[in-house]
């Protein structure tokens, strides 16, 4: 496993119940400032081999990505579940919901 797609892993293991981190946030803290998109694949492919909270990842605008209708009802349930508001459009506040990083690390998600 390349070292970018295990730090990704970790990360998304480690975001909190009740909160949500974008892809790019996520990609930026794992060393890649334009992996996005490979968050994205690894979300994809690797959420269930490693149990992944994959519904408390959202685009930089704070939307749900995902296209299909029934995963979309899922992963803004599942967020419901865990206190976190959606709005009827599929959209978070990041202001309110974004897990920031821990005192210490940087703070990544203002470079998005």
């Amino acid at each position: 496993m390349q070292p970018f797609t295990k730090r990704v892993i970790e990360i998304i293991k480690a975001i909190p119940k009740g909160t949500v981190m974008t892809y790019g946030q996520i990609a930026e803290q794992a060393g890649s400032r334009r992996g996005a998109r490979q968050v994205v694949r690894i979300l994809h492919s690797l959420s269930s081999i490693h149990q992944l909270p994959w519904h408390r990842v959202v685009n930089a605008k704070g939307e749900i990505a995902i296209r299909d209708e029934e995963a979309r009802y899922m992963q803004s349930f599942y967020l419901n579940e865990e206190g976190v508001e959606t709005s009827k459009d599929g959209r978070v506040d990041l202001d309110k919901y974004r897990h920031h990083t821990h005192a210490g690390e940087e703070d990544f998600y203002p470079h998005e």
